[in-house]
């Protein structure tokens, strides 16, 4: 949800009432914090010319050699990232070597059409699938599917692939993700899209790497030498004057300093002034993830995603393949807490031969802890790895998705019974404690019926949706998707006071805990732990030393 205008852009904003030549403010949504002033650079502007060869089999050979030239270039910038970056890209590959996206290509070539029309042709019908879609993350995906498209359209007309210089503002109507990624992001820059979404693979990058980026612009200038943007108020100035830049100049200069001084705390205890402590843990996605983090900035893993292993496309991970990758989050700890989640497919995370085709709401389907039970096998192997793991460490699992006390119970006597199976093949293993996600209305309305879990973690990205029947991945309607929603915060205070009374440990988990503004309404809620984005440990500990 995009900010209000924040004070080190009211003079920039003010300013532009005034007479003078100057630049002129526009107004997006935040998609990833931070501030960056530099020169302008248009996306998509080169217009790709090709000769075709006039022959249906040359045609279609050139379209072969193009897709796997892609192939080839998408598989060396894997090799030079990870994480998030690396699925993406793994995406794009699955999607280029699946024969159904070139199929209707190459029967229109055989047909008599040049390879560049049909394969633009073929693509703008998936495009178009996606970009249809009610469902926002959908829409996003759709900038994935324009990249693939003219990665291989470059290719056919033998264009090379260059890097991006750095130091500049991206701008266009949408931006592909190995654009982004083929960018070389070392001296500074930030991305300004007319349309995009804060939920594309691209956000996601950017706010991964700290760069600023702000969507849904609407137009921009068409001469604009150079932008100003601001990624968390969703502002952003074009062609600012002399008196703009000093401004922005000084807002960055303060910004910096906040930074700097919120460094200070980062290996320090959370600790409020009234010396009240504050346990404060991370969510992490991946094991990439943990070569960046120093596990004494932190209390332990409030929330590891385990999605990561279970990717689109790609072969079920197996036992083994699980157990290696908890224990390396387990380890990483050196004993303090690791919650892992077990998996949460479904919704706005589709896997291929896991989650259900059609569904009319995904985000109300066959998703969670529902899916998993559904699939015990699967379920089966991730418990199973889990127990295992629970050896080296002080590691918990969380149920997502949970709605009635039946599936916590069924998810206990299935744990169970993994430990006994593991025990009786002289397995090393340890049954670890089970608490649930409370991220649907049902639980946070009547906690008391969940009395059998380990411990609670309130998630509130999901509740928020739910309680204020708005999507959280859906740009149209995020001024209602409020985490201080007075329903949403009367919800969380509930839960932490029966957490208190009956003596199960509460967390929360979700974006809201890292958000600064939300911090004095979570504690006075009686929240005593948070888990948050390991990005913003420094700052969310400055602040609680204000409360």
């Amino acid at each position: 949800m995009p900010r209000p205008p924040s004070r080190r852009w009211s003079t920039l904003c003010a300013a532009t009432s005034t007479k003078r030549a100057m630049g002129t403010s526009h107004q997006g949504t935040g998609a990833s914090d931070g501030l960056f002033l530099g020169p302008l650079r248009w996306l998509g502007r080169t217009a790709l010319k090709r000769q075709p060869t006039g022959s249906a089999e040359s045609e279609a050979a050139a379209l072969a050699e193009a897709i796997a030239l892609s192939v080839g270039e998408l598989a060396a910038l894997m090799a030079r990232v990870d994480g998030e970056a690396q699925d993406i890209l793994g995406f794009q590959v699955a999607i280029l070597e699946d024969d159904a996206l070139s199929a209707p290509a190459l029967a229109a070539i055989a047909a008599g059409t040049p390879a560049h029309e049909a394969w633009g042709a073929a693509l703008a019908g998936e495009i178009a699938g996606y970009e249809a879609s009610d469902d926002d993350y959908f829409r996003a995906r759709a900038a994935d599917l324009r990249d693939i498209r003219d990665r291989v359209l470059r290719n056919l007309a033998g264009y090379t692939t260059t890097q991006h210089r750095t130091g500049a503002v991206l701008a266009g109507e949408d931006i592909a993700p190995t654009v982004f990624l083929e960018t070389d992001w070392s001296a500074g820059g930030a991305v300004a899209l007319t349309r995009g979404s804060t939920t594309s693979h691209v956000a996601m990058l950017a706010r991964a790497r700290g760069i600023p980026m702000v969507v849904g612009l609407g137009a921009l200038p068409a001469h604009c030498t150079t932008l100003a943007v601001d990624g968390g108020s969703g502002h952003v100035l074009a062609d600012p004057d002399d008196a703009q830049r000093r401004d922005f100049a000084a807002a960055a200069a303060a910004e910096a300093q906040t930074r700097a001084r919120e460094e200070h705390f980062r290996l320090r205890p959370a600790q409020r002034r009234s010396g009240a402590r504050i346990d404060i843990l991370i969510n992490v996605a991946g094991v990439d993830e943990l070569d960046h983090i120093d596990h004494a900035a932190c209390d332990g893993i409030g929330l590891m995603r385990s999605e990561f292993l279970f990717r689109d496309g790609a072969p079920l991970p197996d036992e083994e393949t699980q157990y290696r990758a908890y224990r390396r989050f387990v380890e990483w700890a050196q004993g303090r807490p690791v919650t892992i989640r077990t998996l949460d497919i479904g919704g706005d995370k589709p896997v291929r031969g896991l989650t259900p085709d059609g569904e009319a709401n995904p985000f109300l389907g066959l998703r969670g802890v529902r899916l998993t039970l559904a699939r015990e096998d699967v379920f089966r192997t991730q418990l199973r790895a889990l127990a295992r793991a629970a050896v080296h460490g002080n590691l918990k699992i969380m149920l997502p998705m949970v709605t009635v006390p039946d599936e916590l119970a069924r998810g206990a006597t299935l744990l169970d019974a993994c430990v006994t199976e593991l025990e009786a093949q002289g397995v090393a293993c340890h049954r670890p404690p089970l608490g649930i996600m409370v991220e649907v209305p049902a639980v946070a309305v009547v906690p008391e019926l969940f009395s059998e879990a380990a411990f609670f973690s309130i998630g509130s990205n999901d509740l928020t949706q739910y309680v204020t029947a708005s999507s959280r991945d859906d740009a149209r309607v995020a001024a209602l998707n409020d985490p201080a929603h007075p329903a949403v915060t009367a919800l969380i205070a509930r839960v932490a006071r029966f957490g208190r009374e009956a003596g199960i440990p509460v967390s929360l988990c979700g974006d809201m805990a890292s958000e600064p503004k939300h911090l004095a309404t979570l504690l006075e809620a009686g929240l005593t732990s948070l888990s948050v984005a390991p990005a913003r440990i420094a700052r969310l500990k400055a602040a609680i030393a204000e409360l």
